[in-house]
């Protein structure tokens, strides 16, 4: 946690530290008021004094306790400012790493993790500092205050003090070790919530169509018992301390009237006033003393979530990016060019390669495809050229330059990316279209449009009431499947880049709209280079060049007619999909 509190502000500090003077400011206050009413109490029981000096202690016991409420507020004004400012630097910082992590990094801390982490995390710290902070700067000073007080009054008095507060913090001790550990517990079981919730509310469709609901049902049943029989156990604990706090409290109020009592009996009739009026301020010390303890029992009792959000969100923070900025690049070599100089690559912690000895190279103006079974590598292979992961062995270099040495930004400006799986932003088609930047200037109507026109999506556009500034709800749920895909490669065309990446983008798409989108695609890209992943062999029929992989490796690279002669691989999933009659005719 004190890593986190690296984050606090300048002006952060500055509201703590005037938090400090005006806290130290009250407890003067509260531990002055005492004093009053000790005076108060020698007044009452002394003859020869008038109401008017009872009545001027009081105004000085009032004016203690309207300053005490004052700095109260004030204090609290700058330590919620605090919290709330802590919470966006935070939150901010985890937000940027999550982007700047690696799509494996990603997948090992998982989306809904993520999710808790940045939200419900960091809403414990915030909470913790905003009433924590308050308490445990206050707490500290009122208890050593309050006991310099009351060392002199009397032996009997302070041990009896001493025992309570003995009492208290064995008992708060005791919970700590009990409850501490369950809260990590609570924590993972709130990740495990959001991601169960997540997967019913994306395939609620498919949950619906197999009558899925009583499994959906069971599963977040179990886990949500799970968390409240933790919770619950928790709360119990900790409504132990209550009840102990009162009796503590209480007995202790009871034994320093009961021991006063028995002095006042024992001691001479001169002594007596001084006695009682001793043992009124030692009982209100006593509770100071007592009250204190107790807002550090608060704190203990807020403190182990606060912690254990802490380290997860440190877990976050601290993760080594796998994909890391290169120098950037000031002259190229080649322009709109892609190589592979034999690569090959494996997850982290893989012991097999997924990918091995691939080596081609595509020129300014040329499609490469790749085709291959499922699970042949086809997507991890032009995955390595956005730099979502890095080649294990071997290079891949874009415009006769490693990826590694150009900064992302650089990287991504030039290429236009459409993904296998079509993502689509809470916003307009105009939005979704001209979404991001890429080092160029703002995107036109004009621009928009023409992206549609070649992405064969004009029709289902100009159909719309508001046209390009029809709304996409949040994952494109309103729109099919085919439409997402061709506004996914419309937004790819909008950015004019040099290199497009198509993985497995057309597959959505009716073979006469893929026809007509591949024959303007054509003509758009004449001068841009172009890889496409495809499963249909009509799709990537007049590449360049096309690559054959089968279980990561490159099992034939040519053209069409080539790869018919001379490559089993590709001549069998030719055969599957077309007859030699229409294979002849392409």
């Amino acid at each position: 946690m004190i890593r986190l509190f690296k984050n606090f502000t300048k002006r952060d500090i500055l509201y703590i530290i005037i938090s400090i003077i005006l806290i130290v400011f009250q407890v003067w206050l509260e531990l002055k008021m005492p004093d009053y009413m000790s005076e108060i109490t020698r007044l009452v029981q002394s003859e020869g004094n008038t109401f008017n000096d009872i009545v001027i202690q009081g105004i000085y016991m009032l004016l203690c306790a309207l300053g005490s409420l004052v700095a109260a507020i004030l204090t609290g004004y700058f330590i919620a400012n605090t919290a709330a400012s802590f919470s966006y630097h935070v939150r901010k910082k985890l937000f940027n790493k999550v982007e700047k992590l690696g799509i494996d990094e990603v997948k090992h801390f998982s989306t809904s993790s993520l999710i808790t982490r940045t939200t419900n995390d960091i809403t414990q710290i915030q909470m913790f500092i905003s009433m924590g902070l308050q308490l445990m700067i206050k707490s500290p000073i009122t208890a050593v205050w309050a006991v310099t007080k009351i060392l002199d009054k009397s032996f009997e008095w302070s041990a009896v003090t001493g025992l309570a507060v003995i009492i208290l913090l064995t008992t708060v001790i005791i919970l700590m070790i009990i409850v501490v550990p369950r809260f990590k517990i609570v924590q993972k079981l709130t990740d495990k919530i959001n991601g169960i919730t997540r997967e019913n509310l994306i395939g609620i469709r498919v949950v619906r169509a197999f009558n899925a609901e009583k499994y959906q049902e069971d599963k977040f049943e179990k886990t949500n018992n799970e968390l409240t029989n933790i919770l619950t156990f928790n709360q119990k604990m900790f409504a132990i301390m209550q009840p102990i706090m009162y009796l503590v409290l209480y007995s202790l109020t009871l034994s320093i009237y009961f021991i006063g009592a028995k002095l006042i009996n024992d001691a001479m009739m001169v002594d007596k006033i001084t006695i009682f009026s001793n043992m009124i301020v030692f009982s209100s010390y006593a509770m100071q003393v007592i009250m204190s303890f107790l807002m550090l029992a608060v704190i203990f009792m807020m403190l182990p979530r606060a912690q254990v959000s802490a380290s997860r969100i440190n877990e976050v923070l601290n993760t080594k990016e796998s994909i890391v900025d290169g120098k950037g690049v000031n002259k190229k070599v080649e322009v709109g060019t892609v190589e592979f100089d034999n690569v090959s690559f494996k997850y982290p912690d893989a012991e097999d390669y997924l990918l091995e000895n691939i080596s081609f190279k595509v020129e300014k103006g040329q499609t490469i495809a790749f085709i291959g079974s499922t699970g042949s590598g086809k997507s991890t292979l032009i995955n390595l050229v956005p730099r979502f992961y890095d080649a294990t062995l071997g290079q891949v270099l874009v415009d006769g330059i490693n990826v590694k040495e150009y900064t992302e930004e650089e990287l991504h400006n030039i290429i236009g990316y459409v993904p296998q799986r079509a993502v689509m932003f809470n916003g307009s088609i105009k939005y979704n279209i001209k979404y991001g930047r890429n080092g160029k200037k703002e995107v036109s109507d004009e621009q928009i449009n023409e992206a549609i026109n070649i992405a064969q999506a004009s029709d289902f556009v100009n159909s719309l009431d508001k046209k390009i500034d029809y709304h996409i709800a949040q994952g494109g749920t309103n729109v099919s499947g085919g439409q997402k895909q061709r506004l996914s490669i419309a937004r790819a065309i909008a950015r004019d880049p040099e290199i497009y990446i198509f993985d497995d983008s057309f597959s959505a798409l009716d073979y006469k709209t893929d026809l007509s989108l591949r024959k303007e695609l054509k003509k758009y890209t004449k001068d841009a280079t172009v890889l496409i992943v495809a499963q249909r062999i009509g799709t990537i029929m007049n590449a360049d060049k096309i690559v054959v992989l089968d279980n990561g490796k490159c099992v034939g690279m040519g053209t069409h007619k080539e790869l018919m002669k001379k490559c089993k691989v590709y001549k069998e999933i030719a055969l599957s999909q077309l007859s030699k009659e229409e294979l002849e005719n392409e």
